[in-house]
């Protein structure tokens, strides 16, 4: 088993076909099937099927793609560390950030490391907590922004920021940042809500069992963007944090106001893993992305947020 077989496999795998795969790897496509062949036979099983619609992927293909995309995204960092021009600091480092916060924080964080610390190739992806959090232990985050979550025996934690929730609604509901609305009001409305698993869930199911409030659910999804466009549609309300509904109320396009009795707070934390080496691209970022959440506070563009004591950058 090689690199090169290795990178056919996770071509051909994303391309649909061997022809295709060919083409992005600019080899004649009967190189490439020997390749694929020649990793089928080292480990004894097949690794696609092939259709009329396309080569797909076995059981034992897709358990090997996961693990040679991984080998390969190491041996690219890899490469990138042992090869650096002289005086920057360079290596791919791939960055977690949470749905409701990647609007206001992902340009700004790619602009400020592409020029000051151009030699670093940064990767950005975007989902729920539960996700990035999976995907850090898995190996295929650097670091990451967490909701409330303490430090585990495999992550480091650093707190950043706390912020309260707000309630959400179509404009005609009239909210107003200014009044805070009552959960109890808020949950006798039909609620469009995360999907059940999500940290968001999570702290709106226990403020209702604390109040002894029950909720009507109108819909349930794992997308922040559905959330916000079935409350528009008039299905519901819903419940997000400020920074993820700021420019919704700023354009007229939904009203919302904090939480109240109780008001709902959640935290959200920088994770990172606590086994290997941490390459001194990571911690540019670490203490660029930790500068940016700064600067989003201080120019008042995070509703209802405060930095938290350890939010300081090392």
């Amino acid at each position: 088993m090689d690199v090169k077989q290795l990178k056919a496999l996770v071509t051909v795998a994303e391309a649909g076909s061997v022809t295709r795969a060919a083409e992005l790897l600019h080899l004649v496509q009967p190189a490439v099937t020997r390749q694929i062949r020649a990793l089928e036979r080292d480990l004894g099983v097949p690794l696609f099927e092939r259709t009329r619609q396309g080569m797909r992927l076995t059981d034992a293909g897709t358990i090997l793609l996961e693990r040679a995309r991984r080998a390969l995204t190491e041996l690219e960092r890899a490469r990138a560390e042992i090869q650096p021009t002289p005086g920057q600091v360079t290596g791919i480092v791939t960055v977690g950030l949470l749905d409701s916060a990647s609007d206001l924080l992902a340009e700004p964080l790619v602009s400020a490391i592409a020029r000051d610390h151009p030699g670093i190739e940064l990767r950005v992806l975007t989902a729920y907590s539960g996700h990035l959090q999976q995907w850090l232990d898995d190996g295929d985050l650097d670091l990451t922004l967490l909701y409330d979550l303490a430090g585990t025996p495999s992550l480091n934690v650093r707190p950043l920021v706390r912020e309260k929730l707000w309630a959400v609604a179509p404009p005609s509901a009239g909210l107003r940042a200014a009044d805070p609305v009552p959960f109890a009001e808020v949950a006798a409305q039909p609620l469009v809500m995360p999907a059940a698993g999500h940290g968001l869930r999570a702290l709106i199911d226990a403020a209702a069992a604390r109040a002894g409030t029950a909720v009507t659910i109108a819909a349930q999804t794992n997308s922040m963007h559905v959330q916000k466009r079935l409350v528009r549609a008039g299905h519901g309300w819903t419940i997000l944090p400020g920074v993820g509904i700021a420019e919704d109320v700023a354009d007229g396009s939904l009203s919302a106001a904090p939480l109240s009795e109780p008001t709902l707070w959640r935290s959200i934390v920088l994770g990172t893993p606590r086994t290997g080496r941490k390459a001194p691209a990571t911690d540019v970022v670490v203490n660029e992305l930790t500068h940016q959440v700064e600067s989003a506070l201080s120019r008042g563009q995070w509703p209802s947020a405060e930095l938290t004591g350890n939010a300081h950058r090392e």
